[in-house]
């Protein structure tokens, strides 16, 4: 069975990416289309998976005649995937303490509006814990009662990513809404002790210096840094080393007194996965993303590597806009281990009410915030592997 694959909020078409590599007998995913608002983001899912996008704001497609439109090169005989990653940063731990509406919320209930008109059999959607919060729980609730109402059962649950293969500490929620009216969520392939590393990842590519490219691939290229963060990040110990080792009145002066923004300026481990890459994971001062041994921060390709995109993906676009896409974008690896698992799905008995019966969905936001609960999560996971 062919299933067609149409991904909105694309990005750089991470999720794509892994649902075009997924390899399970019977199901085949083809990728036929997607929309992405951001053109240099398109630019790369174009040439990455060969398949042309629609440039524009998936608000537009909610008016019945522009999805009819737009969706004509959708068209085809096997079954509808719909994937809608909405942009995170609405949600994000990092808006906290802002009270402010934020109009990229809003894109969830045009997603449920368009994916209504569609009709696919299964939507996936992936997007940062803080989504199921307190602050948040409207947007999601309100997506989710128009998606039960036509007719589809919604599942939701939050993975670290790293127990799915992503050499990378990233949780994230995944939501799956299909039209089979029991089936089973994807469930972690790997402990702790299994998990993939920085070493593992990123340790055979070429060293570089700061402002360095590698002659043989365009993507291993860093930033060029000043002389003064080079000369800070080289007095950083290597391998998890932080600014807490420095000597006394080095560094800025804002650090003076201050405790708190631990991870600054440090150092990823060779042996551990590295922390969740983000959109700014090139500049060392926005966290542990100074490479673990060379006195730089990370690579177009080191983070996508961590990421978890393929070694031969090509990024399009300015600098800094590379590592907004991967920092933006669903991990591949990740997708892939879901698009498996929905292969699986597809052939299962959906009348079975024991497929569901160990998964049980949140009614109600699940916490006040998930940021604090993810660092003591991981503490407690550290500590059951040291014993």
């Amino acid at each position: 069975m062919k299933a067609r694959v149409v991904e909105f909020f694309a990005g750089c078409g991470g999720t794509s990416l892994g649902f075009a590599m997924a390899n399970k007998e019977g199901v085949e995913f083809e990728v036929v289309g997607g929309v992405e608002l951001d053109r240099h983001a398109a630019a790369t899912f174009e040439r990455n998976l060969g398949v042309p996008l629609h440039l524009g704001d998936v608000r537009d497609l909610a008016d019945p005649d522009t999805l009819a439109r737009v969706s004509k090169s959708w068209a085809g005989d096997g079954p509808l995937v719909l994937i809608g990653c909405a942009p995170c940063q609405g949600f994000s731990s990092h808006r906290k303490k802002d009270s402010r509406a934020d109009s990229r919320n809003d894109l969830l209930e045009a997603f449920a509006q368009v994916a209504i008109q569609l009709d696919p059999e299964v939507i996936v959607m992936e997007n940062v814990p803080e989504m199921l919060s307190a602050q948040h729980w409207r947007h999601f609730l309100q997506w989710r009662s128009l998606i039960e109402a036509a007719g589809y059962t919604v599942k939701v649950a939050i993975h670290n990513l790293a127990e799915f293969g992503v050499p990378q500490e990233r949780f994230r929620a995944l939501v799956i809404a299909a039209k089979w009216r029991h089936f089973s969520m994807p469930k972690p392939l790997m402990g702790a002790n299994q998990f993939r590393t920085v070493r593992d990842a990123i340790a055979h590519l070429p060293a570089l210096s700061a402002g360095e490219a590698d002659v043989e691939d365009p993507m291993h290229v860093t930033s060029r840094h000043r002389q003064s963060t080079v000369d800070l990040i080289s007095l950083i110990p290597h391998d998890g080393g932080s600014r807490r080792s420095l000597p006394p009145g080095v560094g800025p002066k804002c650090w003076e007194g201050v405790d708190g923004f631990r991870d600054v300026y440090g150092r990823l481990w060779w042996d551990r996965p590295a922390v969740a890459i983000t959109a700014r994971c090139r500049t060392p001062s926005c966290g542990r993303f100074a490479h673990p041994a060379q006195d730089r921060g990370l690579s177009v390709r080191e983070a996508a590597l961590l990421q978890g995109f393929p070694e031969d993906t090509q990024f399009e676009g300015p600098f800094d806009d590379k590592f907004k896409q991967i920092g933006n974008a669903v991990s591949p690896i990740f997708a892939r281990a879901v698009a498996e698992h929905l292969a699986i799905e597809w052939s299962a008995d959906h009348e079975d009410e024991a497929r569901s019966a160990q998964h049980q969905d949140p009614q109600l936001p699940l916490v006040k915030s998930f940021s604090s609960s993810i660092a003591g999560l991981k503490r407690a996971r550290q500590m059951s592997s040291a014993q």
